[in-house]
């Protein structure tokens, strides 16, 4: 028998959306010649929306009984069309078969509309990989792709796994990943990630994750994990639909027990049904997370809107979330007049551009970045672990480190350098000296540098009346220092991944935590929703999140709360709307003011309101 049931589940969902517009067209226009009467048939039109629009219906509610004794709607629309059917009112079934199956329909396309944003990620999956070995390439699928292999990657193509550009120069478009709108350019040493388009040149590249460990297809991951059934709003509604068979059927019964006329028994089950309660509610979620999606947010879970909708507070780490995460020269400081700013920048740009260490990364990109002037290659250059670089530069042997390094090349710093105030604020400081000169000739101030959008965001959020909170490890004064910039009023430093966490488990209000590192994914995973930057986080901390902000851009974050608000405002708006029609319809059918023709339309007409209110969430914006 279960073998049966799945084959005939099999053959309704058969065909999709396409094939339900053409049988609501074929029924549509049958219920119009009923009406009309302008052509001549054999029999009733209207059976024709009972057979197409029908039968589906009933066969839906024989297998929910059979195979689990799920009472839902469609065993009471069951019962309507039956009922409708026995006592000759053709017209009024075919017409409850043709609005329900509307109604399902639109439901259907709330749904496909919402999810085709992050459906997409998974035709983006490049199905094939360039490998070269001992200088041969061949094409095999990407699953054989293993860690460590060589690959080749040419202009057009997607990026087959997360790796690493071994040879070559491109420029990649990552806006699938990050939602940048201009190519990026990469070169050896650079990561690029899988499905995102390699724009222009061709490059080799190592595989470092593969298969499900790959971006596309954490993305993607994400994506099939955002379930509207999990949310708690949605059992509740199921939970009501079965009491509400229950009480129409015992309204009917009573009611012709006490009339004796069953057509308006009819009308009871037809209009009492419990389509928009069950219907209405997960399409709203679903809109809701299609807009969030737009927003660039990836939702994981259906419920984790509606609880956020609760949040009064947020709790942000600072690395990575509110800054970029990334050292930038802030600041060139010279300490004598023998040598401009400019010419320190450029003296360290210079010692540093065979430095493999970040900060000195850091500092030739910032100087490429600011200064079209060419950089002086260095005829010599050494590496000190932990302290700095040497170079010789055009003739002069330049040093540029940490104090310790100047320390042990007998150079001594000036107490007045005003260095030590950079350092309080939680900012790096590269000493530039010329070796045999006593003192320093000036030095650099690299610091992560805040989010252009991070200052807006957090007023938005006051707006909103939601506390912003800062949780970091930096040290009290740099944390003080970025909360001062931003506006955050509460500020807790020098936080290790237990203190984060013990502050979530000891609020007293509901907190949403915001992070992008490992450190975060306890408090991301304990907070009432957890939201992991998606871009830059590491795949511990978007594992443990309840949503995943895609391309990193936080000032969207107000209106995901705003949006989440306003889907249980919309959610709580469909279900009352819905059992108030309900009530309202079925005391006008006892009363003998609806018969079951027009008890039908208004019922269902019902339906199709809540769910094109849902639909709305789709292009909702926060004002």
């Amino acid at each position: 028998m279960s073998k049966w049931m799945e084959r005939l589940e099999k053959l309704l969902e058969a065909g999709g959306i396409k094939k339900d517009i053409v049988l609501l067209i074929i029924s549509g226009g049958a219920l119009l010649v009923s009406i009309l009467d302008a052509v001549p048939l054999p029999f009733d039109a209207a059976w024709i929306a009972i057979i197409l629009c029908g039968v589906p219906i009933l066969l839906e509610a024989a297998i929910g009984l059979i195979t689990s004794f799920d009472i839902k709607a469609d065993v009471l629309v069951s019962m309507a069309l039956i009922a409708s059917v026995c006592i000759g009112e053709d017209f009024a079934a075919g017409e409850v078969a043709f609005i329900m199956q509307l109604g399902a329909l639109l439901e259907e396309l709330t749904v496909a509309r919402a999810r085709a944003g992050i459906e997409k990620l998974i035709h983006l999956t490049p199905q094939t990989a360039r490998v070269l070995e001992n200088g041969v390439e061949r094409v095999i699928p990407v699953q054989e792709v293993e860690v460590g292999d060589l690959l080749r990657v040419l202009p057009g193509e997607s990026v087959p796994v997360d790796g690493v550009i071994t040879a070559g120069q491109t420029s990649i478009n990552q806006a699938v990943m990050t939602g940048e709108s201009l190519p990026v350019d990469k070169g050896v040493g650079d990561t690029v990630s899988s499905g995102t388009v390699n724009q222009f040149g061709a490059f080799e590249m190592r595989a470092v994750k593969v298969g499900e460990d790959s971006s596309i297809q954490r993305m993607i991951r994400l994506v099939q994990s955002a379930d509207a059934g999990k949310a708690k709003i949605v059992g509740m509604a199921d939970r009501w639909a079965t009491w509400v068979v229950v009480v129409a059927l015992t309204a009917a019964v009573l009611t012709w027990l006490v009339t004796g006329e069953i057509i308006r028994s009819v009308t009871i089950l037809v209009v009492f049904c419990p389509c928009a309660l069950v219907l209405a509610t997960p399409t709203a979620i679903m809109a809701a997370i299609g807009n969030a999606t737009k927003h660039g947010f990836l939702v994981r879970e259906g419920d984790a809107l509606e609880r956020l909708a609760k949040v009064s507070r947020v709790a942000f780490d600072k690395t990575g979330t509110l800054t970029y995460g990334k050292p930038q020269v802030i600041a060139a400081v010279s300490l004598t007049p023998n040598y401009s700013r400019e010419r320190i920048y450029r003296m360290a740009a210079a010692a540093e551009q065979l430095s493999e260490h970040p900060l000195g990364k850091a500092v030739v990109a910032c100087y490429r970045n600011s200064s079209g002037d060419p950089l002086p290659q260095p005829e010599r250059f050494e590496m000190v672990l932990a302290r700095g670089v040497k170079a010789v530069l055009e003739g002069q042997r330049v040093l540029a480190g940490n104090a310790a390094m100047m320390t042990e090349a007998g150079i001594s710093l000036p107490a007045d350098s005003g260095a030590q105030t950079y350092i309080d604020r939680g900012c790096t400081v590269i000493y530039v000296a010329v070796e045999g000169e006593p003192h320093p000739a000036g030095y650099l101030v690299l610091s992560d540098t805040v989010r252009e959008e991070s200052a807006d965001m957090i007023r938005a959020l006051h707006d909103c009346g939601v506390q912003p909170v800062l949780l970091t490890g930096d040290s009290p004064s740099a944390a003080n220092a970025i909360a001062a910039q931003l506006g955050i009023r509460e500020v807790h430093a020098a936080c290790l991944p237990e203190d984060k966490l013990r502050y979530i488990e000891e609020s007293r209000q509901p907190v949403c935590m915001i992070g992008d590192g490992i450190n975060d994914a306890p408090a991301l995973k304990r907070a009432m929703v957890g939201i992991a930057m998606g871009g830059v986080g590491s795949d511990i901390a978007v594992d443990a999140a309840d949503i995943a902000l895609v391309d990193d851009e936080i000032r969207e974050l107000p209106h995901l709360i705003g949006l989440a608000r306003k889907m249980m405002s919309t959610i709580r708006l469909n279900l009352s709307f819905s059992m108030g029609l309900n009530f309202l319809a079925i005391v006008l059918a006892i009363a003998n003011v609806l018969d079951p023709v027009s008890g039908a339309l208004v019922h269902n007409a019902g339906s199709v309101l809540v769910i094109i209110n849902s639909a709305l969430l789709l292009r909702w914006k926060k004002r």
